[in-house]
């Protein structure tokens, strides 16, 4: 049995508590406010975020933050990535010294451009942070449908170690040695998740949809590869597989926003009626920004935040897409 906390009572932290709490593991959730914690312990059910799934009583739950990391073997790191740094910093001198870190949120740091496993290796100061990404939404781990991801460390006995904590009869783990590929797969698919729910709301087809996820497959692997990540790792779990899931799923948050303003809504319109966070928001200004520094191609991401930022129509994106230069496809 492994002590475990996880920082972050959303519906991914909480689908993993679930997830290891079977396994027989050691499992406090920690969440920011006290209220709702309260409530979770009253109710057994993270009705604002993973509504419908019973929470056992042997996962424990608190809003105190010595108490969920103390003795704590392994940390997980659970925390929107908006609220990512401010979050790590209030932990910051309080964990067990040598504990392993897993981050799983899929973001970047908005204020620095860095992958959240390095904005917590600086927080905490505990290296290396292993990242775990790849097709799995909260609401079908949560219910034990099967799910296959991957996880990535420079260490690899420490990433063996975290795969056999990690691993469930259904939920299958994969290891790597590339953090960059894999953290920047998970973050980059929520921007082309929004473009192609953009599409979905204009009522343009499947092959529209699939020219996107492709060609911004092609995008994500530009940028990654500039930012030292290997190309393979895009066509692997963190990459093609959490894209393709997260471009055509209904519990895709970013996909429903893309949807949502491809019908007409605007962005705060949008947020304002989301508990829940959309990872690619944000992260289509961060995109942008690193892709001009890198001079890394970046028409959807380009687009997508012409959309979300410059008051651009849904449909003028797309007729700016159609109307680029043609090119050879492995440009």
């Amino acid at each position: 049995m492994q002590r475990i906390a996880i920082l972050g009572d959303g519906g991914w932290g909480t689908a993993l508590g679930l997830l290891l709490v079977k396994q027989g593991q050691a499992v406090r959730l920690w969440g920011p406010f006290p209220e709702y914690i309260e409530r979770l312990r009253r109710e057994r059910e993270n009705t604002a975020f993973l509504p419908g799934v019973p929470l056992p009583q042997e996962l424990f739950l608190t809003a105190d933050r010595d108490e969920a990391v103390a003795e704590a073997e392994v940390v997980i790191l659970a925390v929107p990535s908006k609220f990512y740094r401010n979050v790590l910093e209030s932990f910051a001198g309080r964990l067990r010294p040598g504990c392993m870190l897993l981050s799983v949120s899929k973001g970047l740091d908005g204020a620095t451009r860095r992958r959240l496993s390095q904005v917590a290796g600086e927080v905490l100061g505990q290296n290396p942070v292993a990242v775990l990404s790849g097709p799995s939404h909260a609401e079908e781990v949560a219910r034990g449908v099967p799910t296959a991801v991957v996880l990535a460390c420079e260490d690899q006995e420490r990433a063996d170690a975290l795969q056999k904590i990690m691993t469930a009869a259904q939920f299958r783990v994969y290891t790597s040695e590339d953090v960059v590929g894999v953290e920047l797969g998970g973050a980059l698919k929520n921007v082309m998740a929004l473009a192609a729910g953009i599409s979905d709301g204009l009522g343009l087809g499947d092959n529209t949809r699939a020219a996107l996820i492709t060609r911004g497959l092609a995008e994500m692997t530009r940028l990654g590869v500039a930012l030292g990540a290997r190309s393979e790792t895009f066509a692997g779990l963190s990459g093609l597989g959490d894209l393709v899931v997260t471009c055509t799923s209904h519990w895709s948050r970013n996909r429903a926003v893309g949807e949502r303003l491809g019908r007409g809504e605007t962005l705060s319109e949008i947020l304002g009626s989301m508990r829940q966070v959309a990872e690619g928001v944000t992260t289509a200004l961060v995109a942008q920004e690193v892709a001009r520094e890198y001079g890394v191609r970046s028409p959807i991401t380009d687009e997508v935040h012409a959309v979300l930022y410059e008051n651009r129509q849904p449909s003028l994106a797309v007729e700016n897409l159609l109307a680029r230069a043609t090119r050879p496809e492995r440009d």
